[in-house]
């Protein structure tokens, strides 16, 4: 064991010595480019937003390609503002129609797939990108996302692509996507939608150009070609993906609008206010799964920053909850952030040992949640960096009650034994082992991930099992085939988590939702009361008739437990000295363009 270690450890220290002696080898004269380095956590699986739904791709995409709206970087509570619009999308008196035009002078990269012409934005593009989801052949996990919408005549020409009728005609004209100009685009929806403006605001929507997606086809993930501050200059899949800053870019200004009461926020807003986008030239992002790894690289001076440090070191990096003084005193800075995620277990509602809505089937669902210490898990796995969660919407949006608690944050396992032996589930045989109410044997199956601390999660939920009679084994695959697993209904239950991508709650309460079963809804919970609340909440706007939904929606999933939610996240960030403008994301993945890096601040 003590050898492996060391091991590790003299690859982090080989690998930093050779990057800086990478970085100090630029000629004589010219100033070398400000990079940004730091390491993933999880593999990326490409760069196409039709094609991917994982977040670590996802925060690569976000500064590849543009939505037509975005989030101030600033501004807490969260502001929309457009990003290549002229303005906000404007909608009619009843929220069915959205009107929007595109900036002129927008510009693609260069790309051989433009035959060496200079490729300017337009709405087509916009309506080309959002038509992609819905074509069968992209196989878009976020299909169910844009489904939801309702754009008119979009559904039908998928479903006619299905059935075989026609190949998908991208250039059939739809009510629901019109180009009513070359830079106007409207949206015309079949049901009043009040927080469409957030949906186009999530970063999976930005333009693709249709020359570079007929070019490359299926390695279009290989080649992503946007309108953003950076494009992709190398690509070792699962080891390192390297950006440099797009050339062609447009001229942004830095004008971020914190609150007047946000005083770290004024000061960014003052010291970087009217500086040209993106202030760094490249960004360097290590793929370092195990924590030990990342953190030793990111202490030896590899990395300029540490996004969200590995839990196990969390009491050495911030002792209750402040920065180590010897990391202080190098002019490191630590940022603790409650993000708008949830971690949680899903059960399969389609697999016929843990799925079903009959009540031997909830009461197992309910005595494994109750049998897990996710307590201790915050305590020991995540060094007490989480609150418990008691429903399905993450801090932040408009579903989310601080004050509200359920029996999700209840650890009970005399409760859950006894579930279970009023349900049939009883060892029958002596081994230690429940059986099924019939009783035959019970198959149970936890599938997991060798990636970071889950190991440490995986043992915790083994000993909570046993405890109450409960044997399951783990299946072990590496993260993304795990994703690609669940989402085809394959995998019995997995421990997983997601992020908001919008502060409305419509979001989180899709994950509830049949039409979204296989998408948003991995668990594919399908229950009809649930359809009918999904469906009136995602037309009303905010105010206390929704609320009213919303809360009878999370205490309908908290009774059938298509899902344990376990806990919120806080993030602890830490950036070196060099590392300046830094402020974690709430609902976008974007930041590289807001931060610089300053030649005046060594480098270890």
């Amino acid at each position: 064991m003590t050898g492996r270690w060391l091991w590790v450890a003299g690859v982090v220290c080989a690998l930093s010595l050779g990057t800086a002696q990478a970085q100090s080898g630029a000629p004589d004269g010219v100033a070398a480019p400000k990079t940004l380095r730091y390491a993933f956590r999880v593999a990326e699986t490409g760069f196409d937003p039709a094609k991917i739904s994982d977040l670590y791709s996802r925060v690569v995409t976000a500064h590849l390609f543009e939505p037509l709206v975005t989030y101030d970087h600033l501004a807490r509570p969260v502001k929309l503002r457009p990003l290549t619009a002229t303005e906000l999308p404007q909608p009619n008196a009843d929220y069915t129609q959205w009107t929007v035009r595109v900036r002129p002078a927008v510009y693609f990269q260069d790309d051989p797939a433009f035959q060496g012409q200079r490729r300017e934005l337009t709405a087509a593009d916009y309506v080309y990108s959002l038509k992609r989801f819905a074509d069968p052949k992209t196989a878009s996990p976020n299909w169910t996302t844009v489904e939801a919408w309702k754009l008119k005549g979009l559904n039908a020409l998928r479903e006619q692509a299905l059935a075989g009728v026609k190949p998908f005609d991208y250039d059939q004209p739809l009510p629901g996507l019109q180009v009513l100009d070359r830079y106007t685009l409207r949206f015309e929806l079949e049901a009043p939608m009040p927080h469409f403006a957030q949906e186009l605001a999530v970063d999976l929507f930005g333009a693709v150009a249709r020359e570079v997606i007929e070019r490359y086809g299926d390695d279009s993930m290989a080649h992503p070609v946007g309108t953003g501050p950076f494009q992709l200059a190398r690509w070792r899949r699962g080891s390192l993906i390297v950006l440099e800053k797009n050339p062609s870019y447009r001229e942004r200004f830095y004008d971020a609008q914190p609150s007047a009461d946000d005083a770290e926020g004024q000061t960014l807003a003052a010291r970087f206010k009217g500086r040209r986008l993106p202030m760094i030239d490249r960004v360097e992002v290590s793929i370092l799964a195990e924590d030990q790894p990342r953190w030793l690289s990111f202490l030896g001076g590899e990395q300029d920053f540490i996004e969200r440090v590995p839990e196990a070191y969390t009491g050495i990096a911030a002792p209750g909850g402040l920065l180590a003084p010897n990391l202080a005193r190098q002019g490191m800075r630590l940022h603790s952030t409650l993000g708008s995620d949830v971690f949680l277990m899903f059960f399969n509602m389609e697999d016929p040992v843990v799925g079903g809505l009959t009540a031997e089937k909830v009461a197992l669902r309910r005595a494994i949640g109750l049998a897990m210490n996710v307590a201790r898990e915050i305590q020991l796995v995540r060094r007490n960096q989480a609150i418990p969660a008691q429903g399905n919407y993450p801090p932040h949006t408009t579903g989310y009650r601080s004050g509200y608690r359920s029996h999700m944050s209840e650890y009970n396992p005399a409760k859950a034994k006894a579930l279970l032996d009023t349900y049939g589930y009883r060892d029958v045989n002596g081994d230690g082992c429940r059986e099924a109410p019939d009783g035959g044997p019970l198959h149970l199956s936890m599938a997991t991930a060798p990636e970071g601390n889950q190991r440490e999660i995986d043992d915790l939920f083994h000993k909570d099992m046993r405890r109450v009679g409960l044997c399951i084994p783990f299946k072990i695959a590496k993260w993304p085939e795990q994703l690609k697993a669940a989402r085809a209904g394959k995998l019995q239950m997995w421990m997983v988590g997601y992020s908001s991508a919008l502060p409305d709650a419509s979001s989180s309460a899709s994950r509830l939702a049949s039409s979204h079963a296989g998408g948003n809804n991995i668990a594919r919970f399908k229950h009809p009361e649930a359809d009918a609340l999904y469906a009136q909440i995602r037309v009303l706007p905010d105010g206390p008739e929704r609320d009213v939904l919303l809360d009878r929606l999370r205490d309908l999933a908290n009774v059938y437990m298509p899902y344990k939610y376990k806990g919120h996240r806080f993030h602890l960030d830490i950036e070196r000295p060099q590392l300046q403008g830094y402020r974690r994301p709430v609902f976008w993945q974007n930041w590289w363009e807001y931060v610089d890096i300053t030649p005046e601040a060594a480098r270890p």
